[in-house]
Parts: structure tokens; sequence; C-alpha cells
């Protein structure tokens, strides 16, 4: 035997590789039975010798062939480990006649060490690296490497990069004592021009212009110098899908043989331009004939006809039919199937045949198979693992025994997703074991807890200054867990109760306030106690110089009590408010034009009637269609009727005293008028959503409000009016006023357009009645639970009055502008506005308002 090593015949041998391992070697060919004498290791590896020969299984003294099926397992068995690149055997030498001196040369796969992308942004980069999981001693393996090149082809060919190219190249890495790390990896893309389309030309078509076919196609257009919303680019997967609306078009248009005969693809006039050419068959237009029910006799021929919306004599659309029938891929209301399940028939079947095809009408069957009604069996919310089981289940509308209906099953998603507890873009009821034998259905409702407690600190600015908020509200509180030291993590929760604290603070006013709701008094029925306490202290503020004069002050007390209920009729999205709420006011240096008696007190007992409808879906915070309307009528009792004092001789006393400019008896005077204050109060506002297309969502608002008075010569009190403008942040309520924003103008300075002899005090006043109008228009950029995100862009107008004499409705302050809003259950919300004022502020004649940014800022966990 020569003493130079020899190779073994092992690529023969893995071509013979067996799978099973032998009792013992087996030979090939001309093979010799050998001993194994040494075993030594070569090559590129970071594992040591002993370790790669116990990979191997071979020992010393070990009987075995060559060639024989013995190394041929061994080299497969390295290979399926994946760590090596290249294995070799070699014979090295023979000693003894018999004994066999082995050398495995390896090589192992390089890991990698650190990658360099160029022709991309650098802001791009990073996210290459995370997609692509190019992670520091990731195994460099040839098919990883070209995964990895194809990954990024497709990437770059969905934004229309068609003749992206990229080079990967491997370096190695050495450390400064000369040991290899790993492989460096230089990634260079060349992204080339995007491939746009040129022209789209139509062959084929007949009762449709190329125009309307082009129209058809969502996604890939044509180059057009007018159209910049929609760019030209050209991206296979999109071309696929438009080829498909192509002929989904045609179809709902009567023509359902249309089809597609050829297209092609080709080269433009320039290397970032192709031309695309598409063959049609339109085919015949088909209408619908007669249309007959068979197996209904829940409902009439009639009544079904009425749902299905098809006559006889239109064009034939098998899109609608569908979406009649069984409500399409985006389950429409109104259908025939959603109908029969809303009753009970769970089980029903409703299939349309088409009976008889004649020229060009076609007939049709509809044949129901009805089956019987369904009960729910069990029912169970499944995932609240801190909402207490009797909060979800109280709010079901799908209790076990009672007939199923979809639409119930509907209103229990809702249900849970208003509650605030549970991610609402996860809520999804699940229908189980549906048994037409016993008529009977199960239904779980998985649900996925969110943040519900929240430690606010909020800030905003909108003109009239820096208003900064403290509070902590706990939304899912629990009152009778306060005596179990084991429910405070960090407060008990679970009961589904509300537990606010705040304090709110400006340069114009501070405020302190206490908050208890109870949204199921007793835990039998949906009735609602809600408690609340408050300290508020507020200043004179002058909206032109934006300062508080301290000196001039008065405080509030107040209390509120309330109850409210849901309503079964006439629906079960309303819902019924009452409420008693007690104010003391005590004024110190606080004179302005409205009353006299700057170091005095005021009293307010109020009620308060109030009734809402809000039925939008599903995420209250990014509803996507509904409404919600609210109206209130606050009221005191009518002391002027009982308490025999002659306003009509305190007026005139009153004229006098101004005259006289008798500052001591208007003070005595008007404290007399406002010791207890006297007025009624209407509110009214409705919002509409309508979802235009996708997820863009356009929001309607109309608002409404007027105070007024009893007795005329007693007058409307000073206290609880409408202060509109700015970013009417918080809505907070110190002496009953009511903060209405009005983008891109500052904070309350929207007053009445009729006052004369504007001054300081005109701005502190407030107005008797309001009107605002919004439109504004919604896209999601994310409705993930961790962060709801979404852009607006709006139009607003409104205005003030003193009296209905003056009332004006469109003799608006308008402004328009765009923002944003961001909710994060940990942080809270967070949003910007910029709105521009198209109009002077009243009182002024500087021109157009202008700019204002309005903000806010708040932080939970």
């Amino acid at each position: 035997m020569q003493s130079s090593k020899k190779l073994v015949w092992y690529t023969l041998l893995i071509g013979l590789v067996s799978i099973s391992t032998f009792a013992q070697d087996i030979g090939i060919g001309d093979a010799k039975k050998y001993v194994i004498g040494e075993i030594s290791v070569t090559g590129v590896t970071t594992y040591n010798e002993r370790t790669v020969i116990a990979f191997t299984g071979l020992r010393k003294g070990e009987e075995i062939y060559l060639p024989g099926d013995r190394l041929s397992q061994v080299i497969n068995k390295l290979w399926e480990l994946g760590l090596f690149s290249d294995i070799n055997f070699y014979l090295k030498d023979v000693t003894d006649g018999n004994v066999a001196h082995l050398e495995l040369e390896i090589n192992e796969v390089p890991k990698l060490n650190d990658v360099k992308i160029r022709g991309v942004k650098n802001k791009k980069k990073e996210d290459l690296k995370k997609d692509l999981k190019l992670q520091k001693g990731t195994k460099l393996t040839e098919n990883f490497i070209a995964n990895t090149k194809n990954q990024i082809k497709n990437d770059y060919r969905k934004k229309g990069y068609l003749n992206v190219d990229p080079v990967i190249t491997t370096q190695v890495e050495k450390d400064s004592l000369g040991e290899i790390v790993g492989e460096n990896m230089m990634i260079n893309i060349k992204l080339g021009e995007k491939i746009k389309v040129s022209e789209i030309e139509i062959s084929g078509n007949e009762d449709f212009s190329d125009r309307k076919i082009r129209k058809f196609m969502k996604n890939t257009k044509q180059k057009n110098f007018f159209r910049f919303y929609k760019r030209s680019k050209l991206i296979p997967a999109d071309y696929e899908e438009d080829k498909e609306r192509v002929v989904e078009k045609l179809k709902e248009r009567g023509y359902r043989d249309a089809r597609i005969i050829s297209d092609s693809v080709i080269k433009g006039g320039s290397e970032s331009t192709v031309k695309i050419e598409l063959e049609l068959k339109e085919g015949n237009q088909y209408y619908f004939g007669e249309v007959t029910f068979l197996g209904n006799s829940v409902y009439s021929d009639r009544e079904l006809r009425n749902l299905l919306e098809i006559r006889k004599g239109d064009a034939y659309n098998g899109v609608l039919l569908d979406e009649k029938i069984t409500g399409g891929p985006k389950q429409k209301e109104g259908n025939i199937t959603d109908t029969y399940q809303d009753n009970g028939y769970l089980f029903s079947r409703i299939t349309p045949v088409e009976t008889k095809v004649y020229n060009d009408t076609i007939d049709f069957e509809i044949r129901i198979t009805e089956g019987p009604i369904a009960y729910f069996n069990n029912v169970k919310v499944k995932g609240n693992d801190r909402t207490h089981d009797h909060v979800a289940y109280r709010n079901l509308r799908t209790l076990p025994g009672e007939q199923y209906s979809k639409k119930a099953v509907m209103s229990t998603a809702r249900e849970l997703s208003q509650l605030g507890f549970f991610d609402p873009e996860s809520i999804r009821p699940d229908i189980q074991n549906p048994n037409p034998v016993d008529g009977t259905v199960d239904i779980e409702y998985n649900v996925e807890e969110q943040g519900a407690s929240q430690v606010q600190l909020q800030g905003g600015y909108g003109g009239g200054g820096f208003i900064g908020t403290l509070g902590l509200s706990f939304n899912n509180f629990s009152l009778r867990g306060i005596s179990d030291k084991d429910a405070w993590k960090p407060l008990p929760m679970g009961d589904g109760q509300t537990l606010s604290l705040r304090a709110q603070a400006s340069i114009a006013f501070q405020n302190y306030s206490l908050n208890f709701v109870e949204p199921w008094l007793g835990g039998k029925k949906p009735v609602q106690l809600s408690v609340s306490v408050s300290q508020t202290k507020q200043f004179l503020f002058d909206p032109f110089t934006r300062r508080a004069d301290r000196s001039r002050q008065f405080s509030i007390t107040g209390v509120n009590v309330g109850l409210g209920k849901r309503l079964r009729v006439p629906d079960e999205y309303f819902f019924l408010s009452t409420s008693v709420g007690f104010q003391h006011f005590n004024l110190q240096n606080y004179n302005v034009g409205l009353f006299r008696f700057p170091n005095g007190y005021s009293n307010n007992v109020s009620f308060t009637v109030g009734l809402r409808r809000d039925n939008t879906y599903s995420n209250p915070i990014f509803p996507m269609g509904g409404s919600r309307f609210n109206i209130n009528f606050k009221f005191t009792p009518p002391y002027s009727v009982f308490n025999n004092v002659d306003y009509e001789q305190l007026s005139l006393d009153r004229d006098v005293a101004l005259a006289e400019n008798n500052d001591t008896r208007l003070a005595e005077i008007d404290q007399q008028r406002f010791n207890w204050l006297e007025f009624y109060k209407v509110n009214f506002s409705g919002e509409w959503f309508n979802r235009l297309f996708d997820k863009l969502v356009l929001r309607k608002n109309i608002e409404f409000g007027f105070i007024g008075a009893y007795n005329n010569d007693r007058g409307i009190p000073p206290f609880e009016r409408f202060f509109l403008g700015g970013d009417g942040l918080a809505g907070f309520a110190m002496d009953g006023r009511e903060i209405i924003a009005l983008r891109g103008y500052p904070n309350q300075s929207i007053i009445p357009r009729t006052r004369t002899n504007v001054t300081q005090e005109s701005f502190n006043d407030g107005a008797t009645i309001y009107n605002k109008f919004t439109l504004d228009l919604r896209y999601p950029i994310t409705l993930n639970p961790s962060a709801s995100i979404y852009g607006l862009a709006f139009f607003e107008a409104g205005s003030t009055f003193d009296s209905f004499k003056e009332y004006s409705p469109f003799d608006l302050s308008r402004s328009a502008g765009a923002g944003v809003r961001i909710f994060m259950p940990q942080f809270g919300l967070l949003g910007i506005d910029f709105g521009y004022g198209f109009d002077p502020i009243p009182g002024s004649n500087t021109g157009a308002n202008g700019w204002e940014t309005h903000f806010i800022i708040g932080q939970q966990f």
C-alpha cells in the first residue's frame, strides 16, 4: 500500500446510501475488510477532533469494508447534521496488512458574522435584515444564501422593481489572532428603475370601451400625466388580480361567459416600461328570467322576492345573486340566509339552481331546506383572566335555551367590545357542535384582556395655554374586593366598576374630582349608578393676552348622583339617564359683565334627563359604521314661581342702579337674582359613521345647545353657558360651562358676532346658544391591540349666539385641517391637529385667524 493518502470511493457510496443501520458492514465490488486504526480530522472546523469522531460513530478496532456501506452511512449522517459544507474520507495509510488509518477532511458551514447592504436607503436596511433573518451566527448554507436572494427579488418585485438584481458575496473574517470568527456578507441590491405600464391595449371588446375595461383594473394602470393618485408601476400579483377583476366585473353586468383569451406583457419603448395586451371575449349578455322558490314555508314567496330584489329582465349578476342569498364574501346584511338565521333557522340551506337557459335568459329556482329551529345550548366566554365571569356573562344576548339568532351573536360581540375591557379586534364568536338532530348549538366567545386601569398624565395646548391633568382611572374596578388583600394588584379589579380621581389645572382654573360608576346596580339589571364629587377654582381669563387674573376668582363645590338604564324599546341601543346635582359657587372679586356681585355666593340644584342611542360598531376607538345620538334636558326648580320675589321690579331697580353706576346696589340686586340659579338647558348631538371603501370612514357630526330662562325678568344665569373654540380639551365642566372644540381658533374665542364693544369680559360671558358642524375623513394606519393609529382630515364650522332673535345657524366660523390619533392601552390617547381658521376671531378685524396647533398627550399603565 502506498504511503500517500488515497480518497476512498465515497461518491459511489453516497449514491447507494442505506438509511438503516446494519448489524454488519456490506462490501461493494472488490471490497476488502480492514480494521480501523487511527482517525485524524483535518479541514476548517471549530469543533475539536474528539467531538467530530464522536459524530461519526466510528471507533478504533472496528472492522469495515473499503469500499463499503459503513462509510456511506457515516457520510450521510454527517451531512444530515447540517454543520458541514464539505466531507471527504481519505485512506491515509495501511499497516500490518489490514489496519486502515483514516483521515476525515471536513469544512464547517460558515457562520454569519456581519452584514452590509448597499443599494437601498439606510432606514430600509435594518428592516431588510430583520425580514431576511440575517442574525449573527446564522449558518450560511448555499440554500440559505439562495433563499435570501430570492426573497429580496420577490419583495422588491412586489413593489414594481422587476429588474432587481441582488448580488450576494461572502468573505472570511478573522480575529486578531488569525482565528476565523465567521463570514461577512455583502448584499448589493441593484434595484433598477420601477417597471411602469406605458399602455394597456384592449382587443375583442365590443360592448365595453377600452377606457371602461382599464377602469375595471384597480391596481394596474397605464401612464397618465393627470393621474397622480395611482401610479402606473407593474406588480405581477396585482396584475393577476386585476385580470380576474376584469372578468368578474363583466360577469356582474350579465356577461357570464366572459373570459380573457390571452394576455401579453411586452417590453415598451424604454428599459423601464412595458406594454400590456389583453384579448377579451365578452360573450353574450344574459338576463334573469323567472325566479321561483321551492321548500319555503316560514316566509312567503313575496317576502323572499322583496329580500332578493332581483326582477325578471334584470341583467344577470352572479355576484349580486350570491350577496342576496348568502351575503357574499363581504357578508352584506339583508340577505335571505341571515333572515332565516336571525329567526332560529341555523341549519337552513338556500341554493340557487339554473333550471333553464334559453336565448339570453336564465330561469332560477331557489331551493330552500329550512331544517329545525336551533337553540343555544352551552354558551361560554373564554379568555377573561381579570374580568370576572358575571361581568362578561351579564352582557350576553345569547343565553342557553334561547332561540338561535345570528343578529344576537353579533350584538353580543359588540356588547363585549363596548365594555372596553377586551380587545375589540380579537373578539370572535365560535359556533360549535351544531346538531340538527336535537336542534342545539354551542357558542364560545374568545376574548383578550386589554389594559383598563390608567395613570393619566395628560397635557394639551390649543391657543389658550397649557392644560395639564394628573389622574387615576380604574375602569374595571371592584368595590367588593377592597377587603380582599390578595385582590390588590394594584387595586381590586374585575367587577366592571369605574373609579376615577383627577386633578386638572391650567393658568385659568384648577379642578379636582372623584367619580364612581356602578354599571349594574344590584347585579341583576343594567341600572347604572354614578356618584361624583368635585372642587374647582376658576380665574378670570383674557383670550387675547392669554393671561389669567388670579386676584379675580371663584370656587365651586359640586356633588352629582345619577341613575341610568338601558332600554329595550324602541331597540336595545337606547340608554336613559337621570341625575341630580348640587353646586355651590363662592365668588372673590370676580366681577364680569353678566353679574355685579364680585364677592358673594350662588347655589345650583339641577336635574338632568338624558337619552342616548349608540349602535356604532365594532371598535369604539375607530367605529366603522353606525351612529350616536344624545339629547339632554337639564333644569332647575322654578323658584320665581313660589319665592314671592318681584323680579320685574328688581329688573327696573337694576336698570336704575346701572344708570347711576351704583356698584353696591348692583351687587345686592344680582346677589338676590342669582342666589339660587334658575334655568333650563337643552343639548343635542348626532354622529354618523359611513364606511366609504376599504377602511376609509366619513364621520358627520352635528351639535346644538341652548339655555333659557323661566322668567325673563330674572334672566339667564351667568353660569352653565357655552364656550366655543380651540381644542375642547377634556370637555371639563366647572361652573356648568361647556367647552366645545372648534379647531383653528384659540380656546373659548368664538363669541356671538352681534356683540359690540368687545371687552375682556365678553370672552368670559359665554353664550346661550351654539351650533357646530363637523365632517372628517378617517383612515386607520393600524388597529393593532397594542396601538390603534389613524389619520384624519377635517372641516368644522360653528357659531354662538345670545338669543334666538340673533340666531343664524349658518353664520359660521369655519376651519379645516388634518391630524393623527394614537391610542395605546398603556399610554392612552395621543393626538395632534393642525387647523386653519378661515374667518377672523369675532370682535377682531385681523382677517383669517390662520393656523392653530392643538395636541393631546396621554399616559396610562
